[in-house]
């Protein structure tokens, strides 16, 4: 069994299947503004904003785990559900929603198999946790 990057759902990324390369985690913090006569604006912490991660990877679908990985994160896609995320460390990262899945297939086989799939998956974290 291979060590587990981290899991979506149902869905592991792992070196030895679906493989990250990076994890970019972006958060936004909101501040309302109040002009003040004579001074620079007030500003007021009215709480957390949008809070975000992209993870790229590459998937070689001839080394390990096939080629229906990406179909596979699609699937979890589709349930329109927010998704539990969860690190190798056994970090619990709350709920995310998948916003977008980008697939690119290179590097062609005889038969037109892709020996290279690189995917991205732009995710949100879910307002609820």
């Amino acid at each position: 069994m291979a060590n587990i990057m981290m899991q979506l759902g149902n869905f592991q990324f792992s070196l030895d299947t679906a493989a990250y390369q990076t994890l970019k985690r972006s958060s936004q913090y909101l501040w309302a503004s109040t002009a003040r006569v004579g001074q620079r604006p007030a500003l007021q912490s009215v709480g957390l904003g949008i809070e975000t991660i992209g993870i790229n990877g590459v998937i070689y679908p001839h080394y390990a785990g096939g080629m229906g990985q990406v179909d596979a994160m699609r699937g979890e896609a589709s349930k329109g559900e927010p998704l539990m995320l969860v690190d190798g460390h056994g970090r619990i990262w709350q709920h995310w929603c998948i916003n977008s899945i980008e697939e690119t297939q290179t590097v062609f086989d005889t038969d037109a198999t892709p020996l290279k799939i690189e995917f991205r998956l732009q995710l949100t974290r879910h307002g609820e946790d």
